[in-house]
């Protein structure tokens, strides 16, 4: 039986997450010496390449030591939380990437939370501790109240600290001797992650995540929980609402390096890529053939925004793209609906081509979109709309926690646009030259506000917002 390790990678947007994924894979000798390998290996579709942002998590694995390492890069923006949750399920531990320079951000906290809850085990990784006037060890300090603060069990807190620049490819486990490469980490990794539990009995995976082949169909990513799956294997297909699909497994592969291996055989523990199933969906399980025990399905967060799309029904139609009926649109917003958990689409009852699109949002809704559009598709959109809910007779809204850094100078004119826009101003703390300031806000005032804040701070701001929960209207 292989040892394997499963571990998740998860930190807020742009402390080099994507970066350490590269380097840890340059470690593990995925790449021949001949080959040149770009930056940002996972990073592989265009939009994710042009916004400088993880999108959809992705997973590879690389052998250390004789251990089998699976590796899952997570997006960092909240609007992508639910691609977050999702894959949290298939790991065992986290490493929990910080800058060394900004510390803990509201993203951190958020999937910090999620993977806590859930009790996974946590490597901090101070990164980015060549830049000038970094803090590594005030950093570590935040990291460990922001973990108190959150209810961490004591095995969590006594979690191992490396520190490092991934970008120069060392870690160490202090910060002022800097080593040649990232053998401490993933010697942190292979000691203090667990190892999956080897549980025996009748089958049981959760489908975590989806994966396309125009051969093959679609295929299901998921962790074995329990038992083994094998090719060819008759198996019940436990859906979200209770019925169950008898079904047949065609083909299993399991990860190996960037790519993909044929297996005859899976055992609980380890990720692996189902093919041959059809109907289903994230969040199913797949089971015994006799006796099907399924798995809890995903909870996944309530989308907060919605937008309106419709067909192009101006002058210009069908200049731009080639697919433009209604029909094209619905089936494109059908397959989306697939593998993006956190979406939501209604078609409107009223008029024929007019749909009801809700995400997590406006980036969400906007990079959804922009792939529709690169894809051909043509289509009109209206303006994002914040989603109200009746709580207890109520009328309530989406409230979010954001975080603006501004240098000094700055922080009056920040503070006046938010609590224009009915923000309330939450803690406000100096750190050298710049000043952390915290608002909660509804989510109907922070659309259109980040080109606002970067005019008014010429450029200096870096804002981050998350959703926080449902609150009565503001009316004032």
């Amino acid at each position: 039986m292989q040892d394997i390790r499963n571990i998740a990678i998860i930190a807020h947007v742009d402390h080099g997450k994507t970066t350490l994924v590269d380097k840890m894979m340059l470690a593990g000798h995925l790449f021949r010496n001949d080959q040149t390998n770009g930056e940002l290996v996972l990073d592989n579709n265009d939009l994710e390449r042009e916004r400088g942002i993880t999108i959809l998590s992705k997973n590879v694995s690389i052998n250390y030591k004789g251990t089998k390492i699976n590796i899952i890069d997570t997006p960092g923006h909240a609007d992508f939380g639910g691609e977050v949750e999702r894959v949290l399920n298939m790991a065992d531990g986290c490493i929990l990437l910080v800058d060394a320079f900004e510390g803990p951000m509201p993203q951190t906290r958020f999937v910090l939370q999620k993977a806590l809850q859930i009790g996974l085990k946590p490597v901090v990784v101070v990164n980015k501790v060549d830049k000038p006037n970094c803090r590594p060890d005030e950093v570590y300090e935040m990291v460990f109240d922001l973990m108190f603060s959150l209810n961490a069990t004591e095995d969590q807190l006594d979690f191992p600290v490396i520190y490092g620049s991934a970008k120069n490819n060392w870690m160490s486990t202090d910060w002022k001797t800097p080593t040649e490469n990232l053998i401490p980490l993933l010697d942190a990794i292979i000691e203090h992650i667990p190892a999956p539990k080897q549980l025996e009995g009748t089958p049981q995976m959760l489908i975590t995540s989806l994966d396309y082949s125009s051969y093959t169909g679609r295929i299901a990513v998921g962790r074995v929980h329990r038992g083994t799956l094998k090719e060819g294997m008759n198996i019940t297909l436990a859906k979200r609402d209770g019925s169950l699909i008898k079904s047949k497994i065609k083909e299993l592969h399991t990860f190996e390096g960037l790519g993909r291996k044929k297996t005859d055989a899976v055992s609980s523990g380890d990720i692996c890529a189902v093919v041959g199933i059809d109907g289903f969906e994230i969040g199913d399980t797949i089971c015994d053939f006799e006796n099907p025990e399924p798995l809890p399905p995903i909870a996944i967060d309530e989308p907060t925004m919605s937008m309106l799309f419709t067909i192009n029904d101006s002058p210009f139609f069908g200049k731009e793209g080639k697919f433009v009926t209604s029909r094209h649109i619905q089936d494109r917003l059908t397959k989306e609906l697939d593998k993006n958990l956190a979406l939501r689409v209604r078609k409107s009852e009223l008029e024929d081509g007019k749909w009801i699109v809700s995400g997590r949002g406006v980036l969400h809704l906007s990079v959804l979109i922009e792939t529709m559009r690169r894809e051909g598709y043509e289509l009109q959109v209206g303006q994002p709309q914040v989603i109200f809910k009746e709580i207890d007779g109520v009328k309530c809204e989406p409230i979010e926690e954001l975080t603006i850094s501004v240098p000094e100078e700055y922080s009056s004119k920040m503070i006046d646009m938010v609590t224009r826009r009915k923000g309330d101003l939450v803690s406000m703390e100096t750190q050298g030259d710049r000043v952390n300031i915290e608002f909660d806000m509804p989510s109907r005032g922070i659309i259109g506000l980040r080109t606002n804040v970067l005019t008014a701070s010429a450029g200096e701001a870096i804002m981050a917002h998350r959703f926080k929960c449902y609150q009565p209207t503001k009316v004032r």
